[in-house]
């Protein structure tokens, strides 16, 4: 089997026979996107980007284009302690973080666990619960005494009103609080610390993960503009003209503001159904949260394993391969992400070592031509997703017409995924001719972009109190 690169186009031409292979390629063609579906997908992204910035819409959009409120980046004046927040998964981190210069020199972190009656049971509970973990934090590591200001990485979304106040829109992944939607998740988490009486600490920033990454790209790089997550979920933000965000009434000083655009939920208004496969299709249906979250659930980690599983399942029953046996093939979640990763390993190897084991964990019989439809299956599906993502960033990179552009991206995908990032680049110079820019893996932005983004608001708040009236 001849070696590919990562970049090529996925190719099916080492087939024994070629009618098989001809059913094969026919079957499989919606996951193609042809040229008018990628300039659909265009026209598609930025009229809803309009209607996301629009006061008022004619209609309304699948992208919540919210506005952060943050309206600079770090500047490298950073100075000072701060605590930050994470909280998105089954592992709270409560984090202490010093600044000299504009740099981290000290940064401590805890993890603490949080059990599923406090991601089920009423808001109150939740954040008394946070409160708690905060107090055991500061008492552990004896920074009692002091006044500190905190960032909340608060991974939901949300709709922002100012950089300290995040009403949550709706519960995602594991937590399903009651008393907490519609409400300011900042004002929760300040009550409950006041309620414990123990703690010095304000909440003064309130941002996501996908935000998080963006500030933590603009601390490591000065050129960087957008940010994005590329994992288990998907989600960008960017820099955006404060003229352009039409639904921010009145006047503004501020040039230019952080942009979080949801677009994981891209398409939930039917926009993109034009894309949707049989097998997309089947992935939502079995999904948590069907009818939602369209965009990323095309590529993103949470759901590729599957996509390719329901691929393989309907070859399986056509006939098309292992002898129409379906073995395993048929359970939801047996197959994962990491091991499409790997089969377009082998494939980039020109090896059949990881195909052949995912199709022994199925129980399934196969020959050669089983596992390079296998391996072709993987390309497609890969190779649609990075296209996905690269088309939206190229778009972005256009509209911001910057001299230089940082990409400041986190997330399991992009990080292991041999074919992401290398793909990327190709077809987001492609998309975004004559536009500079680089990817950058960054690293825990929901962390340490929190902690920053409480020293931009304390900057923001001191330049407030000297400015004149």
């Amino acid at each position: 089997m001849a070696v590919v690169s990562p970049t090529d186009q996925p190719r099916l031409t080492t087939l024994s026979r070629p009618d098989l292979q001809k059913k094969v390629l026919e079957l499989l063609s919606p996951l193609i996107l042809t040229e008018n579906q990628q300039q659909r997908i265009r026209d598609v992204f930025l009229d809803e980007m309009r209607l996301g910035l629009a006061a008022n819409p004619e209609k309304k959009s699948s992208l919540l284009m919210e506005n952060t409120f943050i309206p600079e980046l770090p500047d490298g004046t950073e100075d000072g302690e701060y605590l930050a927040l994470d909280l998105g998964g089954t592992n709270f981190r409560v984090i202490y973080v010093r600044m000299r210069n504009g740099k981290f020199a000290e940064e401590v972190v805890d993890y603490f666990h949080v059990p599923t009656e406090k991601r089920l049971g009423h808001g109150e509970e939740l954040f008394d619960f946070l409160a708690e973990c905060i107090s055991e934090f500061i008492h552990k590591r004896e920074l009692g005494g002091r006044n500190f200001q905190l960032g909340f990485t608060f991974s939901f979304p949300m709709t922002q009103k100012s950089l300290d106040v995040g009403i949550l829109v709706s519960w995602t992944k594991s937590f399903n609080c009651p008393g907490v939607v519609g409400e300011d998740a900042v004002r929760m988490l300040n009550d409950a610390i006041r309620r414990r009486k123990d703690l010095g600490i304000t909440v003064t920033a309130v941002l996501n993960d996908t935000t998080g990454t963006l500030v933590m790209g603009a601390y490591m790089n000065k050129s960087c503009a957008l940010g994005m997550i590329l994992g288990t979920g998907c989600n960008g933000c960017y820099i955006e003209k404060v003229e352009r965000i039409e639904k921010w009434l009145g006047r503004h000083s501020e040039a230019e503001m952080v942009v979080d655009i949801e677009w994981g939920a891209f398409g939930d208004n039917g926009v993109l159904d034009f894309i949707k496969t049989e097998w997309d299709r089947a992935v939502d249906e079995q999904s948590l949260l069907v009818h939602s979250y369209t965009f990323e659930k095309y590529f993103a980690g949470k759901y590729l394993g599957d996509l390719y599983r329901e691929v393989l399942l309907t070859l399986a029953k056509k006939g098309l391969i292992c002898g129409g046996k379906t073995g395993k093939l048929n359970i939801h979640g047996a197959i994962t992400t990491t091991n499409v990763s790997r089969i377009e390993s082998d494939a980039f190897k020109g090896i059949l070592e990881e195909t052949k084991m995912v199709f022994n964990d199925m129980n399934l019989n196969y020959d050669d031509d089983d596992l390079h439809i296998a391996q072709y299956v993987a390309g497609i599906i890969s190779y649609r997703g990075v296209l996905l993502v690269s088309i939206l960033i190229g778009l972005l990179l256009v509209r911001m017409q910057r001299d230089h552009s940082t990409v400041a991206i986190d997330g399991s995908l992009f990080k292991h995924h041999p074919r992401f990032r290398p793909l990327m680049e190709k077809l987001i110079s492609e998309f975004a001719p004559g536009c500079s820019f680089e990817l950058q893996l960054v690293h825990d932005g929901s962390g340490k972009g929190a902690a920053l983004a409480a020293s931009i608001a304390e900057r923001l708040h001191k330049r407030s109190l000297t400015a004149p009236r």
